[in-house]
């Protein structure tokens, strides 16, 4: 094996916490197209046609395969399909496109056994392959359980053997969702259950000498995706291995919530360095999906040269300003487990056991009309004269200089800067923002909330070691570092280290260049929403990664090229995708493929069009059963398709309703969420604009 690579102190799932350094796995050959090692980070998606369709999968491969797609994943749910797999691969072939494919297995061995000999690679899931799942709850003695190891060793080996003499490479890929009833019984529905999934598989291919994998660690729950395959990483290298990653946030859905949501998952362990090939999974046609995952990747390609430049002492501008710190894990912080930072709560309103806050910058609005606000979730009645909050109603709004000659809601907190903050004739709701040597030096500190400009390099200044710490304290973390997540996660060490437990609102700012210069209304259109796709991407990246670790009681993404309706959306869906904050239903949708058993676009946009106003409600809806109940183990109810127009209905794991009509399937559903009082009428606001 190649573990010459392999050195991590111990403890850490990652090169670096404080630089960008990628993780370097041992290579593994995927027909042309290598993965791992010093390969680029790959991009693939899967196909949604049916396998038996050869014309429309190879059209379908070929427009992903022209959207970026490095790797196409076809499903193989049967012996027939499997071999249709040649038919898809010659027409490929003929037409000009090498792309390797890749089989997609679930429950059928044969049916691996027979695609590991046509395409370049399979993916089998440890919890279905030769294991089984029927949430049954079996004490096994260590005996017993050896013994099913034996067992999945046998039906295993045989596939093992084929791809070794084919030269196919293999993915084990674990999903939280499937995980089998033995190692439920064992482990529970946890991270640690996730890699010991695969694990099991992957010591089994070792014992048979065979090393072309790929590992992947999914979950509808970034959170619970990124413990696992941190986990992961720690427990390959302490067993001597490093296998490339293949990330992704499996149900991830639609539109903005498939992609913030996948991004939080995706772009926390890219930060790390960890992750060889991407694939992001959205509940839309698959052609949509490599743009997507190529702009995730993008930031590292460019995070990489910048970083070669800074090893060559390189003092080209964008590489200079680096994070100072270089220790390592606090002692209190555990990466494999959600622990929330301790702060106190800053006049019972930010801090503590809040939720966190969210703050947009109106400085540059007009601030003249009142409906100006209505982007930031307060909707304005002309008629009435009075505010509504929507559900994703800001918290505070930074108006710098700015004064506004209309009265604001009561509940919408003011932010100015401190020397036009000290001239406000009435500071009802108003708080002073400061920079660190005015708040040094302010005469004035009375304010209820005192915001406090910060980076990583003040925590060592004079002027930072003689602040004035009381209950009205809060930071507003700012950077402009390369790496800037790290270096904000840096800070945050450092409060641990030093024992201060102020609040502290994480604030990132982006900046966007046109692609198309021109007037063109339609190129206009398409460049703005290029510019919102990329901020909600990294802004998912840089703020989720913080939040999933239990940084952070408040976030300002500051993009003022960027409508503020997008920013409020953005911000609310990183909470709500982190699950640190819930504004909206939640729909743990999935991607799609050959084995759906309806059309899951539609159907997500049908229940989304009746549903979205149940806040706090999760709703899975998959397409087969292959992962339904389990990755509906977190929802409250489930959508799962069951045969041709068939539908079973789930509340959490239990099958309540089986095989109805789907025509009549979503009202079935309202009517199990009236039956259960989680129901609730949708407001109708009438006069805003």
């Amino acid at each position: 094996m190649n573990t010459a690579a392999i050195k991590l102190l111990p403890g850490r799932y990652c090169n670096s916490l404080t630089e960008y350094s990628r993780f370097v796995t041992r290579e593994v050959a995927i027909g042309d197209v290598p993965m791992g090692g010093s390969n680029p980070i790959r991009i693939q998606s899967m196909t949604t046609t049916d396998t038996m369709d050869t014309i429309g999968t190879v059209e379908q491969s070929i427009r992903m395969v022209d959207a970026g797609c490095e790797y196409v994943r076809i499903t193989a749910p049967s012996i027939k399909e499997a071999q249709n797999l040649a038919e898809i691969k010659k027409e490929l072939r003929r037409r000009g496109y090498n792309v390797p494919l890749v089989a997609d297995i679930h429950f059928t061995p044969n049916a691996a056994e027979v695609a590991a000999r046509i395409v370049e690679k399979v993916r089998v899931n440890p919890g279905n392959y030769a294991d089984k799942k029927k949430f049954d709850q079996i004490d096994y003695t260590d005996a017993q359980y050896q013994g099913e190891l034996e067992r999945i060793y046998q039906k295993f080996a045989p596939l093992v053997k084929i791809c070794k003499e084919y030269g196919t490479a293999m993915r084990i890929g674990t999903n939280h969702g499937s995980l089998s009833d033995r190692i439920m019984s064992r482990y529970g529905d946890t991270p640690r259950g996730m890699v010991e999934s695969a694990m099991e598989f992957m010591r089994m291919c070792e014992t048979l000498n065979y090393y072309n994998l790929v590992i992947s660690m999914k979950s509808s729950n970034p959170q619970v995706m990124v413990q696992a395959y941190r986990l992961l990483v720690e427990t390959m290298v302490a067993e001597g291995m490093n296998y490339p990653l293949h990330l992704g946030v499996t149900e991830a859905g639609d539109g903005e919530d498939g992609r913030i949501k996948s991004a939080v998952g995706i772009g926390t362990l890219l930060e790390d360095g960890l992750g060889d090939t991407v694939r992001v999974s959205l509940t839309e046609e698959p052609e949509a999906e490599a743009p997507v995952a190529i702009a995730l990747v993008k930031r590292y390609v460019e995070r990489a040269k910048g970083e070669r430049l800074k090893a060559k002492g390189s003092s080209e501008k964008g590489e200079k300003n680096l994070s100072p710190f270089t220790f390592d894990l606090s002692p209190s912080h555990d990466p494999y487990a959600y622990q929330r930072r301790h702060t106190y709560e800053a006049n019972t309103f930010i801090g503590g056991h809040m939720v966190p806050r969210v703050v947009i910058d109106l400085s540059l609005q007009n601030l003249k009309d009142p409906a100006v606000l209505n982007e930031a979730g307060y909707l304005y009645s002309p008629l009435l004269d009075k505010y509504n909050m929507a559900e994703q109603s800001v918290d505070f709004v930074y108006l710098a200089d700015e004064l506004p000659s209309f009265t604001l809601p009561g509940n919408l907190k003011q932010l100015y800067n401190y020397t036009t903050w000290q001239k406000l004739a009435d500071k009802t709701n108003c708080h002073p923002v400061f920079s660190l040597k005015e708040y040094a030096k302010a005469s004035d500190r009375s304010s209820a909330l005192n915001m406090v400009t910060v980076t990583s390099a003040d925590v060592d200044t004079e002027a930072f070691g003689l602040l004035p710490l009381n209950q009205s304290l809060v930071f507003i973390l700012e950077t402009d570092a390369l790496h800037g997540m790290a270096d904000q996660r840096a800070f945050f060490f450092k409060m641990e280290e030093l024992g201060i437990d102020v609040p502290v609102v994480i604030k990132r700012t982006y900046t966007f260049e046109p692609k198309n210069q021109t007037q063109d209304l339609r190129l206009k259109t398409q460049d703005s929403n290029l510019q919102s796709q990329d901020l909600q991407l990294h802004a998912a990246t840089d703020l989720g990664a913080l939040l999933v670790d239990g940084f952070g009681d408040g976030i300002w993404i500051d993009a003022p090229q960027i409508p503020v309706n997008v920013i409020t959306s953005t911000a609310f869906g990183i909470l709500q995708a982190t699950r640190s904050r819930i504004s909206k239903t939640e729909y743990i949708s999935c991607p799609s493929c050959g084995r759906t058993l309806f059309d899951l676009m539609v159907t997500t946009q049908m229940i989304r069009s009746r549903t979205s106003h149940l806040k706090g409600l999760k709703i899975g809806i998959m397409g087969c059963i292959v992962n339904g109940p389990g990755e509906m183990a977190d929802a409250d109810y489930g959508y799962v398709g069951s045969g041709t127009d068939k539908v079973t209905l789930y509340r959490g794991k239990e099958a309540v309703k089986k095989n109805i009509n789907s025509a009549n399937a979503l009202d079935e559903l309202i009517g199990i969420i009236k039956e259960d009082g989680n129901w609730v009428e949708q407001e109708v606001v009438t006069g805003a604009r």
